[in-house]
């Protein structure tokens, strides 16, 4: 009798495991690819507001960070192969993929049949990031963002109260020439902070953080290279800001900069979208007696522009697929359109994705309208009335897909002249000789 039991509950087992293999089989596989495990973690929360998807459903993702550009590599032969469902691209690279030579890969949001136009209307999004996501070719979204990286000014409270008497935002704002457009009131209050011993800025990088983006014209224009007299004015910028004492000549995401975040240090400002607040202002701002937390507040920019962002792109493959493509579809509005209590958005401004209630701004303005962007870091003040007009005066249709290269070009330029190692014109023959042969663009010697 003991063995009957025992041969009947072997085959129950047996049949268990084969149903249960069978039922992961059955499961339809979505490949998720990104640079961090950021998507991953939104794709977790999906599943857990969504389980009955879990059932049916199973996520393959692929992190491979973008070091040294092995996670544009590794995206580009496996969109070549169709492997990718949905897929993140940075704002530095992006426009490859939504605009440049990899955008025939995309499916367009429409083909998910996502009725994109009537939900970008009814969320507000940040109209900059749907420049960057909308295809040249058919003028069709084929990505968005749910982070929104608009800029502002970002500021020491003890500096301000010391040199121009109040920490105001209102006031700092006029201080820099807010809504400007220009430098002038930016470098008199660079003056200014000089007279009592303070630097305006860290380096020239966070003002170049600003002209990048700001620039009207874009890096090529009519496959030639295009130097936007703004950005061209970044050689004359830059070099006044270290002629004149007005910075500490830090690099960016290098120790001096990091160190120009905390109490003891003699820096103003910098600029920067909210993302710079909460994963590098704050974490590096000291602790005990050096801790500068607090001791921040956001004011509006001179010079209007944007830094950073995520997009959500979903391969041709997933659209064609009605199974995948329902999916694709929810997971995509949830994260980029999605304006409830219960959508990606509401849930990431107001800190409710991470257990260190971080909060940080989004593409939505209809979310950001009601969500609560107070932080201790900038001593109570409300982020998002800054950040949303922030999201208004940036602008894309001035990028490229070359840029992240020009840029770096640019930058090693620039920072020869401002340390005064060639003259003006030789930096600029430098920029175009560094170029020369990297990029299938026209060059003007």
């Amino acid at each position: 009798m003991k063995k009957i039991l025992a041969l009947a509950l072997a085959v129950v087992m047996v049949f268990g495991m084969m149903a249960v293999s069978a039922a992961a089989e059955d499961k339809t596989t979505i490949n998720l690819w990104s640079f961090t495990d950021e998507l991953q973690g939104m794709m977790n929360k999906y599943l857990e507001l969504n389980p009955e998807l879990a059932e049916k459903f199973e996520i393959n993702s692929v992190v491979i960070n973008n070091d040294g550009s092995a996670y544009v590599n590794a995206l580009d032969s496996a969109l070549m192969n169709g492997e990718p469902d949905i897929y993140g691209a940075e704002a530095d690279y992006v426009f490859k993929y939504s605009q440049g030579v990899a955008s025939e890969f995309a499916a367009t949001y429409e083909e998910l049949g996502i009725d994109v136009e009537a939900g970008i209307a009814a969320a507000e999004i940040a109209p900059y990031t749907i420049d960057i996501g909308t295809r040249p070719a058919d003028g069709k979204v084929v990505a968005l963002a749910y982070q929104s990286t608009g800029g502002a000014f970002i500021y020491r409270r003890s500096i301000a109260k010391d040199v121009f008497g109040t920490d105001d935002p209102a006031v700092i704002g006029e201080k820099i020439g807010a809504g400007s457009g220009n430098w002038d009131a930016f470098f008199a209050a660079a003056e200014e902070l000089k007279a009592k011993g303070y630097k305006m800025v860290s380096g020239t990088g966070d003002v170049w953080n600003v002209i990048k983006t700001a620039a009207p014209t874009g890096w090529v224009v009519d496959d030639a290279l295009n130097i936007d007299p703004m950005r061209e004015e970044y050689l004359d910028l830059a070099k006044k800001l270290k002629d004149n004492d007005y910075m500490n000549d830090a690099t960016q995401w290098q120790e001096a900069w990091f160190a120009d975040m905390k109490a003891e240090s003699k820096v103003f400002g910098f600029y920067g979208p909210a993302w710079l607040i909460n994963y590098t202002l704050g974490p590096n701002c000291g602790e005990g007696e050096s801790s500068s937390n607090g001791d921040w507040a956001v004011c509006a920019p001179n010079i209007g522009f944007y830094w950073g962002g995520t997009y959500l792109l979903a391969g041709k493959g997933a659209a064609a697929d009605p199974v995948k493509a329902e999916f694709v579809k929810g997971f995509i509005e949830w994260v980029t359109l999605d304006t409830s209590d219960t959508g990606l958005q509401y849930m990431w401004a107001n800190g409710l994705m991470n257990e260190n209630g971080t909060k940080d701004t989004v593409a939505s303005n209809v979310v950001l309208a009601k969500s609560n962007g107070e932080v201790e870091f900038l001593d109570g003040q409300n982020m998002f009335e800054y950040f949303i007009p922030a999201n208004e005066y940036a602008k894309a249709t001035n990028m490229t897909q070359y840029d992240s290269i020009i840029n770096d070009a640019w930058g090693a330029a620039v920072g020869q002249y401002a340390a005064g190692e060639v003259d003006r014109d030789t930096a600029i023959q430098n920029f175009k000789m560094d170029l020369s042969g990297k990029l299938d663009i026209e060059i003007d010697f």
